[in-house]
């Protein structure tokens, strides 16, 4: 004889909720639910229904969507001249910036970068002003929309780890990202939003004045010591960062970003001799 097995519970709301966060779903698309089950089952009848000799209708072929022509004398992109304004007057706001809360202030008035205007806040920066090691990452995900700080979530636990592993805090290294605001539904900055906001953490660099950067993930290395080449070739080699006007160039340690770490960790070896190697670098003196 066997047990009955009890009946099927749903999950209550808020766990379905929670799911959904965790999972990243963060937007709703469209005002009104579709059941999809329904329109499978509907579509599924009808095939029944229709005898096997029939003809199937043939959908005619859709024609290639036609590609408008420039006008003569006009820019293929028409958002090209926009975005290099933006550029511009990124560069001329964080060049004005002497001090890190005046770049502060500087960026969260700063209109040229739509990514504002779907954030939540402007994630600046934490650590000492004048540390002697700098993170920079890529862009801030919900956990640090919501609480106004650079990695503060689970990739962001794991990089406090990582950097206590060679004598490093919150309080003694400073940590930030390429761009302050967070991308929709996480989703990786365009080249046009990191060229808009690089002008902003070339001048984050330069009033930290690190003795070594930290280039956690591709698009902070590719960013800062300008190439194309992937981390998986970048990280462990020693870069510079060639920075703006008279302030000294960095030395730059590309590595995986934490993130990468959690879903790979037979990389993490990797990235502990990566920071070995920026541990020696600063014992240096």
């Amino acid at each position: 004889m066997t047990d009955t097995p009890a009946p099927f519970a749903p999950l209550d709301d808020l766990a379905v909720l929670r799911w959904y966060e965790v999972a990243g779903v963060d937007e709703c698309v469209g005002e009104t639910p579709v059941d999809r089950f329904a329109a499978d089952a509907a579509r599924a009848a009808a095939a029944r229904a229709q005898p096997r000799d029939a003809p199937r209708p043939r959908t005619p072929p859709h024609p290639p969507p036609a590609v408008p022509r420039a006008a003569e004398g006009s820019a293929a992109d028409p958002a090209a001249p926009a975005a290099a304004a933006a550029r511009e007057s990124a560069a001329a706001v964080a060049g004005r910036a002497e001090t890190l809360d005046a770049l502060r202030a500087a960026l969260e008035a700063f209109d040229g970068c739509a990514l504002k205007v779907t954030a939540t806040t402007t994630v600046f920066g934490e650590g000492a002003a004048d540390a002697a090691l700098m993170v920079v990452g890529e862009a801030p995900g919900a956990d640090e929309d919501r609480q106004g700080r650079p990695f503060c979530g689970v990739s962001g636990r794991l990089l406090d780890e990582m950097l206590a592993s060679i004598g490093f805090d919150r309080s003694t290294a400073y940590i930030t990202n390429v761009v302050p605001w967070r991308p929709p539904g996480n989703r990786k900055p365009t080249p046009a939003e990191v060229a808009t906001c690089t002008p902003f953490i070339e001048r984050h660099v330069a009033l930290i004045a690190p003795r070594a950067l930290l280039l956690v993930g591709g698009l902070a290395a590719s960013t800062l010591i300008g190439t194309t080449e992937g981390i998986t070739r970048l990280r462990g080699h020693w870069r510079t960062h060639r920075t703006p006007g008279d302030a000294p160039d960095v030395p730059a340690m590309p590595t995986f970003h934490p993130a990468y770490l959690l879903r790979n960790a037979e990389a993490k070896r990797l990235a502990w001799r990566d920071l070995l190697a920026v541990k020696a670098r600063l014992a240096e003196g």
